[in-house]
């Protein structure tokens, strides 16, 4: 649509549209309100927006899916205490163990959140807040911190700091262990940030791209192509848009797992 758009504009006035530009206008961030308090920018971004209309959303469906409680629940509360129990028994206790029991609520926080925001995504006119590295870096950050705090809770500061070191090393290999174990916590946190941006970003630019294509070629006959072949991206991107989410929750709960018991 954003294509079409800027094509008919172009057209109007006799110039040519850069399809680069329409797709990175569509694929990158850009402010909606612009807020300066005492020299700090506090602007509304497309983007923001959609964290806030995905954080809503969230609140809103499982208060309103779970407003009765019933012992067989039904409809959309069937659905999600289905993947609610997936994620915990399947994924979560089998990763961190039953000490991952205080951490189901952070991780579908996590789930549902990133699902919402991928899912908003793929409205016309809306925008994918995941596919912002900004957010995906504030998601990871969190999760950094709550891989510390899982091995911290667990063993304590000292014990924990003990463990990023591997057991029964040389001592002269310590100066050259200790920076690589310490860059590696932070090697998983941005591994997960990185794969979510990527991922939700490329989606949007091939959908683009296949369309910009009957502009580029200025063509009607290889529309039902690009068309055809947009739709059947926009279809795997809803698979995507479940998928991405529960990776960054599956590995999110793997790396707390690996923080709890240290393999030595």
């Amino acid at each position: 649509m954003a294509l079409a758009y800027a094509a008919s504009q172009g057209g109007e006035h006799g110039t040519e549209v850069n399809i680069g530009e329409v797709i990175l206008h569509h694929v990158l961030d850009m402010k909606i309100f612009s807020i300066n308090i005492l020299g700090i920018d506090f602007s509304i971004t497309k983007h923001v927006l959609m964290l806030w209309i995905a954080a809503a959303l969230v609140v809103f469906v499982f208060r309103y899916a779970f407003r009765e409680q019933h012992i067989i629940p039904s409809g959309l509360a069937n659905l999600l205490e289905t993947i609610v129990v997936f994620l915990r028994d399947e994924v979560i206790l089998p990763t961190i163990g039953e000490e991952g029991r205080r951490y189901v609520p952070y991780l579908l926080t996590v789930f549902f959140f990133i699902l919402f925001c991928n899912l908003l995504g793929l409205i016309p006119f809306a925008a994918t807040a995941t596919g912002n590295v900004s957010v995906t870096a504030a998601l990871a950050i969190m999760s950094l911190i709550m891989i510390q705090v899982g091995g911290i809770r667990e063993h304590g500061l000292k014990h924990h700091l003990q463990n990023l070191i591997p057991h029964g090393i040389p001592s002269w290999l310590l100066p050259i262990m200790i920076p690589v174990e310490i860059m590696g916590q932070f090697t998983k946190p941005f591994a997960l940030c990185i794969r979510l941006f990527a991922n939700m970003t490329a989606g949007h630019i091939v959908i683009l791209s296949f369309l910009s294509m009957i502009f580029i070629l200025k063509s009607l006959f290889v529309s039902p192509i690009s068309v055809f072949f947009a739709l059947f991206i926009s279809l795997l991107e809803l698979f995507v848009a479940f998928l991405q989410a529960y990776i960054f929750t599956m590995l999110t709960s793997l790396f707390i797992g690996m923080s709890i018991h240290p393999q030595h």
